[in-house]
């Protein structure tokens, strides 16, 4: 006798790559159910009044090259359902001391001219990539090993992204401001700047800056989530919030599961159902730096000592190369940098809607160890008092979130990574485990679909694409037998 499917698909977890494996399942005609643990959707990909009335902060990343990038998130009509997006006029502005700074622009060239003896090394690294963006970022976002549709390029490209930006740095630069750009980009990878692997960042992230906009979505990140669960239930989809699935009995009957969440939570739903083996591998999985977050509202724009800093959406604030390294240094040695690197986002710059009248939000974030506690916030604020001297007296309120809050918020963060695991070479060719399908579990029908699984963090959805697509194979294979 035949089973009794009340769904083709579940999928467990409503941030951006649930929902981007869901509507791929809905897209292949098969009915999907959705189940998100807290009230809302978007996971970390959530906008809320975290301070003062009025004040919409992002609970996650305000900024969103990947999104506006992704093949899949692309090739949905988002737009209908309200998502639209602004562009700074500068995507990121790296002040370096008092009179130096740094800026990354829209356009190679005048990027590179403002880098002195450096224009010309910086244009011979950028030019290439930039004028190959989406062929390249298709295959970034791809799980590491697969053929590629580019191998040349790849190959070029990946012979200075497998390198660490140190040496990058060392070997083709000579001037502060270049290395402190290209250091500050570097820094997302959460990985000390000599790890091989981090140069990938700093490429990636500048190559999305020039050829797309770092750009905001209007009205906040929720808006990413709302079009993407909007869209997928125009497609026949269906949502519940506040179902928290602790076992896999929980679940209405379906032919496949789809997990958005990591590795540890994943051993501790599915428990002794796991071959032995994959079990210890996933609890052998690393989990990156956590962060350590301020939310502000502001009664003004932030007073930067550097102009350029106004119009930018993103700051990095960490001051030069040397002074970055040591930071991210000693966060991946466990101890909180004394004189910590920087992410600092002003979304008002380009999106007014987001504060009421004159009015502006900032958040800025920082790395620290997992699981931190410490309270932040004093040299947090001594750094950026290093380039706005005045910016206390423009805070009306603030909201603090440490790695532990972060977590507890959303239990996908854990000890407040935001990577969904670290990002050292290994990790990046082995998520969770070595494998040509990692979405795929021992467990027939049960699948990983987290930023834990290639190509790892970023709101792009392509996490949930693969699996979604993995899946898809197996239940034509099933259905057609």
């Amino acid at each position: 006798m035949s089973a009794v499917y009340e769904y083709d698909a579940v999928v467990v977890g409503a941030g951006p790559n649930g929902l981007a494996a869901a509507i791929r399942l809905a897209q292949q005609g098969f009915s999907t159910l959705v189940l998100e643990r807290n009230k809302e959707i978007g996971g970390a990909c959530r906008t809320q009044e975290l301070t003062l009335p009025g004040f919409q902060h992002d609970v996650g990343s305000a900024v969103h090259p990947m999104a506006l990038g992704s093949p899949f998130l692309s090739s949905l009509p988002l737009e209908k359902y309200g998502l639209g997006w602004c562009q700074p006029e500068i995507p990121l502005a790296h002040p370096i001391n008092h009179t130096g700074i740094a800026t990354l622009r829209r356009s190679v060239n005048e990027t590179g001219d403002a880098l002195g003896r450096d224009a010309k090394a910086y244009r011979k690294l950028f030019e290439p990539i930039v004028s190959r963006w989406q062929s390249l970022l298709e295959e970034f976002l791809q799980p590491i090993i697969h053929w590629p549709r580019h191998p040349f390029q790849m190959a070029t490209f990946g012979s200075l992204a497998l390198a660490s930006i140190d040496h990058l740095i060392r070997n083709r630069f000579s001037r502060e401001p270049a290395k402190a750009l290209l250091a500050g980009l570097a820094a997302h990878s959460f990985l000390p700047l000599t790890d091989p692997g981090s140069a990938a960042f700093a490429l990636i992230l500048g190559m999305l800056a020039h050829a797309i906009g770092w750009p905001i979505p209007i009205g906040g990140a929720q808006a990413i989530a709302r079009a993407l669960s909007e869209h997928f239930q125009a497609l026949g989809g269906r949502v519940e919030t506040g179902v928290s699935v602790m076992t896999l009995r929980q679940l209405p009957e379906s032919r496949v599961v789809v997990f958005d969440v990591t590795p540890r939570q994943l051993v501790q739903i599915l428990g002794g159902l796991l071959p032995a083996n994959y079990r210890r591998k996933l609890e052998r999985f690393k989990y990156g730096p956590g962060i350590f977050k301020i939310d502000y509202a502001l009664d003004g724009p932030i007073p930067w000592l550097h102009p350029d800093c106004e119009k930018a959406g993103t700051v990095h604030l960490g001051g030069t190369f040397q002074e970055i390294a040591q930071a991210e240094y000693q966060v991946s040695r466990g101890r909180h940098a004394e004189h910590p690197f920087l992410l600092l986002s002003q979304p008002t710059v380009a999106d007014s809607t987001r504060a009421p009248l004159n009015r502006h939000i900032a958040w800025v974030y920082g790395h620290v160890p997992n699981g931190s506690s410490w309270d932040m916030t004093k040299p947090f604020e001594k750094q950026i008092g290093r380039f706005a001297p005045e910016f206390k007296d423009r805070v009306l309120a603030s909201h603090v979130t440490s790695s532990v809050e972060l977590e507890r918020i959303n239990p996908n963060l854990i000890g407040g990574s935001i990577t969904g695991g670290a990002n050292n070479l290994w990790q990046l060719i082995a998520r969770p485990i070595l494998s040509f399908a990692p979405y795929r579990t021992p467990l027939k029908g049960v699948y990983l679909c987290s930023s834990s699984t290639p190509p790892g963090g970023g709101v792009h959805g392509m996490c949930g694409f693969h699996a979604a697509n993995a899946a898809v194979s197996d239940l034509r294979r099933k259905i057609s037998r």
